[in-house]
């Protein structure tokens, strides 16, 4: 999948994947928006992507693309240490030479490569009956609406599911420590889910039927315990 506003730079840019006989090109955009709209239906490995586009940067488009591989192009240097945060394959400066992007698409190529590491998974009680739920599909858990004592949770695929009697305390218990945060009487997000944050908010990469991201409040109770995990 390819990505740039500048016309000029996405015909550039897919000219020389064409020649990379590894890659297929599944389809080129130079609307952010528009790729965003049509990305529930688009099936695809690796991501090519400017960052500095109108409405929405690639670093913010990329951390919505959970399972994909994504090699950065861009004209300023200042952003390479935001794309390894989000563990980009690669971050080539523009203009492209055609032997650097071989090399970024051979890294891609390898990371695929690697046997996956094992999936862990926890048995809850859903209103649909017991699941087994892999946690790394896990983004979001909030208190129900209608049942405080159930919780409503948010897959990566936008899914939601309805667990039932289950409090804070015992999902953390079997969710991995350093993954998931609870972040106030009522929320818990999974910690790779967090794109901003300041002392009492967190903006996610999460959409709720949504154009905005999903804003959380940080509770002062568990304050420290976040900051803790994201290493401040």
């Amino acid at each position: 999948m390819l990505l740039d506003d500048e016309l000029p730079g996405l015909s550039y840019l897919k000219l020389l994947c064409e020649q990379i006989p590894q890659l297929e090109i599944v389809k080129a955009f130079n609307d952010p928006q528009l790729f965003l709209d049509e990305l529930p239906q688009l099936n695809f490995d690796l991501c090519i992507l400017d960052i500095e586009m109108p409405g929405i940067s690639g670093i913010q488009l990329a951390g919505m693309l959970k399972g994909k591989q994504v090699i950065f192009t861009t004209a300023y240097k200042e952003f390479a240490t935001d794309a390894f945060d989000l563990d980009a394959v690669d971050y080539i400066i523009k203009p492209i030479k055609p032997e650097r992007l071989k090399h970024a698409v051979t890294k891609a190529i390898q990371l695929a490569n690697r046997p996956a590491p094992e999936r862990h998974s926890i048995h809850l009680n859903t209103s649909k009956g017991n699941t087994q739920l892999y946690t790394d599909q896990l983004v979001y858990v909030r208190t129900s609406e209608i049942d405080s004592r159930d919780k409503v949770a948010v897959l990566s695929n936008g899914e939601q599911l309805q667990l039932k009697n289950i409090s804070f305390g015992k999902l953390i218990t079997l969710l991995p420590p350093t993954g998931f945060c609870q972040v106030n009487k009522k929320e818990l997000i999974a910690m790779e889910s967090v794109l901003y944050f300041s002392s009492d908010q967190i903006t996610t990469n999460i959409y709720l039927h949504s154009e905005k991201p999903l804003v959380i409040t940080l509770g002062e109770s568990y304050r420290n315990a976040f900051m803790e995990k994201v290493g401040q």
